[in-house]
Parts: C-alpha cells; sequence; structure tokens
C-alpha cells in the first residue's frame, strides 16, 4: 500500500505540476503527515506511526490567489491533487500475513485530508518561507479494524495445501482468478459457505479461461479448467480445522495434481458444490496465496479458536483396479503423427478419509468419515484429426 501510495502521487503531483506551468518564486514546499496504523501480533495491539510526506516542488510566491485564503492560483490545483493522492488510501478491513512462523494481523486506515486547516497551513508556510507543511489528516476505520479483530480474538486456525506444478498456463490461470475469489471472504458465525456462490458463474467474460474438465467420462474443453484445485485446497482448510463439511463431492477419478487419495473436492455448478458452517464461537476469514514459481496454493483460514483439536487417521484403501488404456482425442493444432499428454492415468479405488475432532477437555469427540469412490482411468493423449488411435 505504501509503494502504491508513493507511486500514485509521484504520478498525480508530477502530472499536475506539467499542466500548470512553473511556478514563480524559489524553494520547496513539502507536505508531511503521520498516522497511527494497528498492528495485533500474538493477541497484543501495537500502534506504530507511519510517517508520510509529498514534495510539492517550487513554492508560489506571486501574489495571484484562488480564493483559498493566501494559496497562489498556481499552487491551487497542484495542491489538490496531492490531496487527492492522499485520500486515495481506502480503508481496507483487517488482513493476515506471516511474519516468520507466527501471523501479524493489520487493517489499512483511510486518510482524509482537513483541507481548510491543510489550507491555512500552507498558507502560513508560504508567508513564513518555510519548507514543510503538517497536513492534517482524519482517520477513516474499516469496518473490521485490527481493534475489532482483537476483540473477536481472531487467529490462524488451518491452512490447506495442493500442488499444481506441471500445469499447463489455462489451469494456473483460472487457479489464480478462483483463489482471488476467497481471498478477504468472511463467513458469519452459524452461516453456511458455499463455494459455487462465492465463486460466482464461470465463464470467460468473468476472467476465466478454457480448458479440459472431466465431464461425462470423458475429457472436454470448458471455461474454468482448473478450479477444482481451489475447492480441493479450501476443502483441506476446512477439514483440518475441525469444521463441519455439509457437502463434498470426489472426483470420478484420481486427479495427479491432488496427491494422496481422499483429499480432493469437485465442484461444477449447480451439480456439485462444496459447503461448510462456521461453528466456531466467532467469524471466519478466507485467505488465499499461491507460489507460481513452486507451483503451490494456499487456502487459510481465520477465526476464535475454541480449543478444538483435529486429527486424521490413516486413509483406508480397498478395491483397486489398475488403469486401462488411455483415450485419444483430436487436436487440429497437432502435427500428423505426433502425440500430447493431457491427462496421466490413474488407478481405481474406494478411499475413507477418517476425522476425529476433539472438543476442549476430550470429553467430546466427532469422527466424521468422507468416502470417495475413483474409476480406473487410463489417461488421454490429444493427437491430430485423422490419427488412426482415434478409431480404436
Amino acid at each position: 500500500m505504501t509503494r502504491l501510495l508513493r507511486s500514485l502521487a509521484g504520478t498525480l503531483l508530477a502530472a499536475a505540476l506539467s499542466s500548470a506551468g512553473p511556478l514563480s518564486g524559489a524553494g520547496a514546499l513539502t507536505l508531511r503527515w503521520s498516522a497511527p496504523e494497528p498492528v495485533l501480533r500474538g493477541g497484543v495491539v501495537t500502534r506504530p506511526v507511519l510517517h508520510r510526506s509529498l514534495p510539492l516542488g517550487a513554492q508560489a510566491a506571486g501574489t495571484r490567489v484562488s480564493g483559498t485564503g493566501g494559496i497562489p492560483a498556481a499552487l491551487r490545483p497542484v495542491l489538490d491533487r496531492a490531496y487527492r493522492a492522499i485520500e486515495a488510501r481506502r480503508p481496507r478491513d483487517v488482513r493476515f500475513r506471516r511474519v516468520g512462523s507466527g501471523w501479524v494481523a493489520q487493517a489499512t486506515t483511510g486518510w482524509q485530508v482537513d483541507r481548510a486547516l491543510t489550507d491555512a497551513r500552507v498558507a502560513r508556510a508560504l508567508q513564513r518561507g518555510d519548507a514543510g507543511v503538517q497536513v492534517a489528516v482524519r482517520l477513516v476505520a474499516p469496518a473490521r479494524s485490527v481493534r475489532w479483530a482483537a476483540a473477536q480474538r481472531l487467529t490462524h486456525l488451518a491452512t490447506g495445501t495442493s500442488s499444481f506444478t506441471g500445469s499447463p498456463d489455462f489451469r494456473v490461470h483460472n487457479i489464480r482468478v478462483g483463489a482471488a475469489r476467497l481471498h478477504g471472504q468472511w463467513l458469519a458465525r452459524g452461516a453456511e459457505l458455499s463455494f459455487n456462490a462465492l465463486i460466482g458463474p464461470v465463464s470467460a467474460a468473468r476472467g476465466f479461461r478454457r480448458g479440459y474438465v472431466i465431464t461425462g467420462g470423458t475429457l472436454n474443453l470448458e471455461d474454468g479448467g482448473g478450479l477444482c484445485q481451489v475447492s480441493t485446497t479450501a476443502f483441506r482448510a476446512a477439514l483440518l480445522a475441525g469444521l463441519p463439511i455439509t457437502e463434498r463431492h470426489a472426483h470420478s477419478v484420481q486427479v495427479g495434481y491432488y496427491g494422496a487419495p481422499g483429499l480432493d473436492a469437485a465442484v461444477y455448478a449447480p451439480a456439485k458444490d462444496l459447503r461448510w458452517r462456521n461453528d466456531t464461537p466467532g467469524p471466519l476469514l478466507l485467505q488465499t496465496d499461491w507460489d507460481a514459481a513452486a507451483g503451490q496454493l494456499n487456502v487459510h483460514l481465520f477465526g476464535r479458536s475454541d480449543g478444538r483439536r483435529v486429527q486424521l487417521l490413516p486413509t483406508r484403501v480397498r478395491d483397486r483396479v489398475t488403469p486401462p488404456a488411455p483415450t485419444f482425442l483430436a487436436d487440429p493444432a497437432l502435427a500428423p503423427g505426433t502425440a500430447r499428454r493431457v491427462d496421466m492415468p490413474a488407478p481405481g479405488a474406494t478411499v475413507a478419509v477418517v476425522r476425529e475432532v476433539l472438543r476442549p477437555g476430550g470429553g467430546d469427540v466427532r469422527q466424521d468419515v468422507f468416502r470417495s469412490r475413483y474409476r480406473p482411468w487410463g489417461g488421454v493423449f490429444a493427437v491430430a484429426p485423422g490419427d488412426d488411435r482415434l478409431t480404436r
């Protein structure tokens, strides 16, 4: 935010100085202001102070005024643009960021310039030949501030992770678009989350790209291919947080990107959704981040802990079936005789993931079983139209 403010301010001021023309007189005038920015760390709120400044360039010493208490006409547009640059900082709800092995909560406080008071200070500085002016800034708190987060006793509850290493470009793009839709979403106490509702319509008009998805027992091109990477990662976060999962669907086949079987969550609106309920004592915050170089996606959950402990028992796998022969799809972009692997083969199996949720005191233990039935999958190759393998 600091870099954005400085960049925006510099751009606005440069444009203002250029359009306003040279100012008469010599010297320089700099706007300065300070404002606290609370931080929540380890349950304790501190109030470090931010110090900022904006140079206005040569000060106006002419006698023409804009009608605002001694502000030279040439300086008026420059000053107004500087005020707008400062006020570009809008309030934003609290977010958590990882610092070392822990988490720090920080919100963004909006800034509003008291223009009448600051104008008077600028006019006085011009009369005296002062180089700096203290801007009168009013603070605009966000709806969910750091102090609010402290009162709610928000902390990190769980993180779901998954790997998308080796994903084609369309898939990486859709993962990032989907993850961005989840980031910063809040779920009230007792409310139920719907993944499909948060993502909204999946279409090219809303930023998604066409990619391969498994539908109807085969591989098809549709908008949003790869979005299940996001739902799978979100499911893992809710699973590890001990939240009641009210709707979850396994994929029809094991997907190589998701690693261990039984920990995936397929979505396909409106038939398949991922839902869970917030049964914690306070609100829940979802945050997402990804590392494109490492090919890792994370979904973090923050809320008020009630002391529950979550344990995943050893996964039960039975009825294994070896993969069949691969299938082939026509791709006009391929040269005759060439092939490109589109999807990896996977064995069939029946999988049960068992979760135990232990309440404080050890008296209440809830056991949840998440069952997945995967059919054997031979994988898919793309070949040129007319290839003999398309008819096998």
